[in-house]
């Protein structure tokens, strides 16, 4: 049974998902406007982390993650370069997915975009007129929280209380508001922004509507699971429900999960600061399989302090984990079949499976559940010391270590053989012989084992472009 920290509710709950055997997940992706930074790599880990957990446990998951690609950041960047805000989205949506795919965080189901689900935003926001839940103000769109009455709700802020904070504020355009809380779902567009045509101005959605509208028409009205860092509780998460809930009349998710905040050193990550590394700056110091398990060796609702000394660490434990998993593929490479010592062994290191499986059924406990797989890697060195061991032993030790550590945490068990780009370049040409001659069956075959070696295809008009994970 799989307890989850409902940030709604405070409390662990059972997990029961609205369709049997099915679970609708949403987790709001990054601003494309930079490179990701290290603060972005922890709800993609620790989400894509729980998404894994779940398909073990046999539920079949739509796991959907957009990225915002039209923003203020952006066309600012935009403006600076004299390009298109697409060139720049574009560009970031690349580099982030190759980012993703260094730290092992699989594709979602569907990574929408922003800019391609403006008639369904003008759609809703028409829906949340009509039923009195907006108003328009000079071709500006607001929300009217006072309307609903649950705001709040997600957050628990005390809506007076939070009115009362804002009657000193003079900000522009805030006297066409009929309360300081009410938020933007449409702005006119500003000279030298991209925009659209909607029946109020031509200009862009508020931000807040992007992902109402976007979990709408990949999941639908209610959801299982609505996930993000905790910076997003409070607006964000909490104009979502105002916007949706308005709109369906019933409950938008289920569960809310939420990481805890990421800090360098003890202190908030910033450019001020001179604190702030992006992903990329990361992997010139280290496998991102480092950073990877540094994320999970801390539950996901916990600060986590990131150093050079705990990824020295963290390196270091990884390094046990691998050199277990390629000593037991080579093992499980010989002969022999199970003997009866080695039967009773395997029964032991189940136990193992248990204490995982129980640390993950807690709230995704990554913390203990990483802590189980250095056990089984304690037990499988211990066991297969000597070297004797059966191939069948060895084998179902690495089947195990990579059911729990591969399948489930995304640390991969057995160091990758490198690769030569003359090899690369070789395989990738028979392949294309291969499809030549419609032989699809072998072009599959090379790109698996290129893509199990490492190396990643495009095709693309021009040729084969090909990457290192």
């Amino acid at each position: 049974m799989i307890q989850i920290f409902n940030t709604m509710s405070l409390q662990k709950e059972e997990f029961v998902p609205l369709v049997p055997g099915k679970v609708s997940m949403y987790v709001c992706g990054p601003t494309v406007y930079n490179l990701i930074h290290i603060g972005n790599a922890r709800p993609m880990i620790v989400f894509d982390t729980v998404r894994r957990y779940l398909e073990y446990r046999g539920y079949e998951v739509k796991y959907v993650s957009n990225f915002t690609d039209v923003d203020d950041k952006i066309i600012k960047k935009a403006n600076e370069e004299g390009v298109d805000c697409s060139v720049i989205s574009e560009r970031y949506i690349a580099e982030c997915k190759k980012d993703m795919a260094a730290m092992n965080v699989r594709p979602a189901t569907i990574h929408p975009r922003a800019t391609q689900e403006i008639d369904g935003m003008i759609q809703m926001i028409g829906e949340l007129i009509d039923r009195g839940y907006a108003y328009v103000r000079n071709g500006t769109v607001y929300y009217r929280t006072r309307k609903f009455a649950d705001y709040g709700k997600l957050s628990h802020k005390d809506l007076d209380h939070m009115r009362s904070g804002f009657r000193t504020l003079k900000v522009s355009g805030e006297d066409e508001k009929e309360d300081p809380l009410d938020f933007v779902l449409w702005k006119p567009k500003k000279e030298g922004e991209p925009f659209w045509v909607s029946p109020w101005s031509e200009g862009r959605p508020g931000w807040h509507i992007e992902c109402s509208v976007m979990s709408r028409k990949y999941l639908g009205e209610e959801i299982d699971i609505h996930a993000g860092g905790e910076d997003l509780i409070f607006p964000h998460h909490e104009n979502e429900i105002a916007q949706s809930e308005a709109c369906s009349g019933h409950e938008f998710a289920r569960y809310w999960m939420h990481n805890a905040f990421l800090n360098i050193d003890g202190v908030k990550m910033s450019k001020s600061l001179g604190n702030f590394f992006t992903v990329r700056d990361i992997a010139k110091q280290y496998d991102l399989q480092v950073l990877r398990l540094f994320m999970l060796s801390a539950h996901y609702r916990s600060p986590l302090n990131f150093s050079h000394d705990l990824m020295e660490s963290a390196k270091n434990s990884l390094e046990r984990i691998v050199n277990c998993g390629t000593r037991l593929q080579k093992l499980s490479a010989g002969p022999g079949a199970l003997t009866e010592a080695e039967r009773e062994n395997l029964t032991k290191a189940d136990a193992y499976r248990v204490q995982f499986e129980t640390a993950m059924d807690d709230d995704f406990n990554t913390a203990d559940a990483v802590s189980a797989v250095f056990e089984l890697v304690r037990f499988a060195n211990a066991t297969t010391a000597d070297g004797t061991v059966s191939g069948e032993y060895a084998g179902a030790l690495l089947g195990l270590l990579q059911r729990l550590s591969d399948g489930v945490l995304g640390i991969k068990t057995v160091r990758r053989e490198e690769i030569l780009d003359a090899e690369v370049e070789a395989l990738i040409a028979e392949r294309q012989a291969a499809r030549k001659a419609k032989n699809f069956a072998r072009a599959d075959e090379i790109r698996k084992e290129l893509a199990d070696r490492g190396i990643l295809l495009k095709d693309t008009r021009q040729g084969v472009e090909w990457t290192r994970a």
